[in-house]
């Protein structure tokens, strides 16, 4: 009996931890290295065009390290290794966008070359975040906030005025390739726009030469 007792003990103690999802299992951890990404899928892309919808309410459910991987991956993780390419198209093959996965126990960078996750803050950030977004709920309630900020001197450089406009486009490149990665995995997502720069910037601890640019609440549609 106290044998049982004490299995059910531990049950009771590391079954919060488990429904978290698998980046909740070292709460220390400053680095994640995620899945490697599938590049087959089972849903073609006509599918995903036809089937992809804004969704703005959440199941309090978590994405899994593998989903997560995916949706960056598609944003902009590595396709040609020998080259450095990426999934999204970039005026001069400059990669001004970076990446960041909003989760509940921090913000997370993106990192494409190795394909993983580097912690810049610790804690649960998305109430904050949300209220920077001009009080949008979904992102307050989304378990993923995927956020695509841009270095706009990294192609200006090169491009002078006609730098800016690049990354614009850019960033639109790699939203759609989340979205539509988001159908594969059946998950939803919406594009978020409307927020103030600097507030955001602030809540998520970002250097002042990276702009954000375009949030991407990512989670499983409430019906």
């Amino acid at each position: 009996m106290k044998i049982i007792a004490a299995f059910f003990g531990l049950f009771l103690f590391c079954a919060p931890l488990l429904c978290q999802g698998p980046e909740v299992k070292d709460k220390k951890k400053d680095s994640v290295t995620l899945p490697k990404p599938d590049t087959k899928g089972k849903k073609t892309l006509e599918q995903a065009i036809s089937s992809r919808r804004s969704v703005r309410w959440f199941l309090d459910k978590p994405v899994n390290m593998e989903q997560v991987g995916q949706l960056l991956w598609a944003g902009q993780g590595i396709t040609d290794e020998p080259m450095g390419f990426r999934a999204a198209p970039s005026a001069g093959a400059l990669y001004p966008l970076e990446l960041f996965a909003v989760m509940p126990l921090g913000v997370y960078k993106y990192l494409p070359e190795s394909h993983s996750l580097k912690k810049v803050k610790s804690g649960d950030v998305r109430e904050d975040l949300g209220r920077a977004a001009l009080n949008q709920r979904w992102v307050k309630r989304a378990p993923l906030v995927i956020v695509i900020a841009g270095d706009y001197a990294r192609t200006t450089r090169k491009y002078r005025a006609h730098g800016k406009r690049y990354v614009h486009i850019e960033v639109g490149h790699a939203a759609q390739n989340i979205h539509l990665q988001a159908v594969t995995l059946g998950l939803s997502s919406v594009p978020v726009g409307a927020f103030p720069e600097d507030a955001v910037r602030k809540v998520l601890s970002l250097p002042e030469d990276l702009t954000p640019l375009y949030l991407i609440p990512v989670g499983f549609e409430r019906e």
